[in-house]
């Protein structure tokens, strides 16, 4: 049995929904506790009778510490600053021998058992950016990603843990100062600070908008391929991240607005991310919920203009916004 947990409020539920059953396609035995930031996701949450979930409400979750900084961090640092005590919650309310957070923003096309088995008998495992030069913002976002991160219940993995949730405690904001950033800048030095940190080695886990530029990607047997160009080397890929992914209105999407991406790319892991997010909002209308669980980003006169609509709605693309069509047919 994997554990893993995730949190996320009701405009990322439908990303969430995806990730879960995403998870239930590839992943024979786990269970995901789910931190609901609102309630409207708690509630949601808890009408889907999601078997393989816990839901975890804030009232639940939340003590005097978090309580104490929440006042002092936008909505989002705010999550940042739960994560590592998100994990601590589920290994020390449940019992468990090990919890992995994942991003909601992930969807995987692999077991993931494969980085969990990685680790051997270390007690954190820890993943790399793996920036492409042309993105490389190391200095700035971090080395690691916070995207996949499992812990121990050892001696070992719960020290690394209960430092990074009192580093967090203290600082956690959407700057640079000091040499940290958000909850992320924090790993950096961990495999030098601490014993029994891995760092991931499977090319597999933290696919990325960052990163995509030195892969190829087909279907090997069913299964997702990638080739690293610089070793031409293959491996499967276990998980994606779809950082910087939006829903924009007309039923549009905004795959990435920084990040080069190719036309496999769209193919063969966008394409995918769509029909996932369109069957978890499928799902969730046929269950009677209405409320919009995504966010809606505005495309610029689209209304008003003839030839935007035109190339939208015909020919699948308008600058950055790619109409459903272009990925469902």
């Amino acid at each position: 049995m994997i554990h893993f947990c995730t949190l996320f409020n009701s405009l990322y539920l439908s990303r969430g929904l995806a990730m879960y059953r995403s998870l239930e396609q590839h992943c024979p035995c786990f269970r995901l506790y789910i931190f609901a930031f609102d309630d409207l996701c708690y509630q949601t949450l808890n009408k889907l009778q999601l078997p393989n979930a816990t839901v975890i409400s804030l009232a639940e979750f939340e003590d005097d510490q978090l309580l104490g900084v929440k006042p002092t961090r936008t909505s989002g640092e705010y999550c940042w600053t739960c994560t590592p005590s998100t994990i601590r919650y589920c290994i020390q309310t449940y019992g468990l021998d090990a919890c992995t957070y994942i991003d909601a923003d992930l969807l995987f096309f692999a077991d993931p058992s494969v980085l969990i088995d990685e680790m051997a008998d270390r007690s954190v495992l820890i993943t790399s950016h793996r920036y492409s030069p042309q993105y490389d913002q190391s200095a700035a976002s971090g080395t690691y990603c916070v995207q996949f991160i499992c812990f121990k219940n050892t001696e070992e993995g719960m020290r690394v843990l209960e430092w990074w949730r009192e580093a967090c405690l203290e600082w956690c904001y959407n700057r640079i100062e000091d040499g940290k950033f958000g909850d992320q800048k924090y790993l950096d030095d961990w495999p030098g600070r601490f014993s029994g940190v891995h760092e991931l080695q499977h090319l597999g886990g933290g696919v990325a908008p960052w990163n995509i530029q030195q892969y190829d990607f087909a279907y090997r047997n069913s299964f997702l391929t990638g080739k690293e160009l610089a070793s031409d080397s293959d491996f499967r890929v276990i998980f994606y991240h779809y950082h910087g992914f939006r829903y924009a209105e007309a039923n549009a999407f905004i795959p990435s607005h920084h990040y080069l991406l190719s036309e496999n790319d769209l193919k063969h892991i966008y394409s995918p991310y769509i029909k996932a997010l369109k069957a978890a909002d499928n799902e969730l209308k046929k269950k009677g919920m209405t409320d919009r669980f995504h966010e809606a980003v505005e495309i610029p006169r689209i209304r008003k203009s003839l030839r935007r609509m035109f190339k939208l709605y015909v020919t699948g693309r308008f600058r950055e916004f790619y109409h459903q069509s272009y990925f469902l047919t």
